[in-house]
């Protein structure tokens, strides 16, 4: 999204039915894990997941990576807004898998809506994979995605009822974002393919999927 008309509108969009409920997800997959530590938000946009983290989890501190200047300029602004999270997270531009990642024992890799956007999604497995060498002890990676529809019949009902009240520029991404998402077996191949067999694709209702796992 270089396009800062575009940032704005998915900036500015209700994601609460599915950004609100990440979270949830996240303690679901992973009842034990303490989350603290460096934590990596691969695709981060314009912040809105990383920031409902670093709210949650007080005890980590963030680092996410976006492709987009827009987006980030964005998500910069808002951690500007609040001053508990100034000194927690950080926000920069690079496009994997050519940029330069920082290298932290990550306690937590996570990326949200970035699988379906990749030409080729070994690019977002294989950076896993790379970035979680770095771990102390074990890093927990949490992938949440759009999962692709049955039809295109079905991905434009899905627009009708989640966004009719939404820009019609948001509308439209949506529904290419939908068509372009994996099935949940695409990505178990997409996996193996990575030697991530450990990882675990879960189907989340309506039209998400998640991978979870520690590596």
């Amino acid at each position: 999204m270089d396009d800062p008309v575009q940032a704005l509108a998915y900036a500015q969009a209700d994601f609460t039915a599915s950004h609100g409920t990440r979270v949830q997800m996240f303690r679901s997959l992973f009842p034990q894990l303490t989350l603290n530590g460096p934590v990596l938000d691969l695709g981060c946009g314009s912040g809105d997941v990383l920031l409902r983290f670093a709210r949650a989890f007080p005890d980590a501190h963030f680092v996410g990576i976006d492709g987009s200047r827009p987006m980030l300029e964005l998500a910069q602004r808002a951690i500007d807004a609040d001053p508990a999270l100034r000194d927690r997270v950080r926000v920069r531009y690079g496009i994997i898998p050519q940029c330069e990642l920082p290298q932290e024992p990550w306690r937590l890799i996570m990326s949200h809506s970035m699988l379906h956007q990749l030409h080729e999604p070994q690019v977002l497995w294989r950076t896993v994979a790379e970035c979680a060498e770095s771990a102390d002890s074990g890093c927990a990676v949490f992938v949440a995605d759009l999962r692709r529809p049955r039809s295109e019949q079905d991905a434009r009902s899905l627009v009708q009822a989640i966004s009719k009240h939404e820009p019609e520029i948001l509308q439209r991404d949506f529904f290419n974002s939908l068509c372009a998402g994996f099935e949940p077996d695409e990505v178990r191949h997409q996996l193996a393919a990575a030697g991530l067999r450990q990882l675990r694709v879960t189907t989340q209702e309506p039209y998400h999927l998640s991978v979870s796992g520690v590596l």
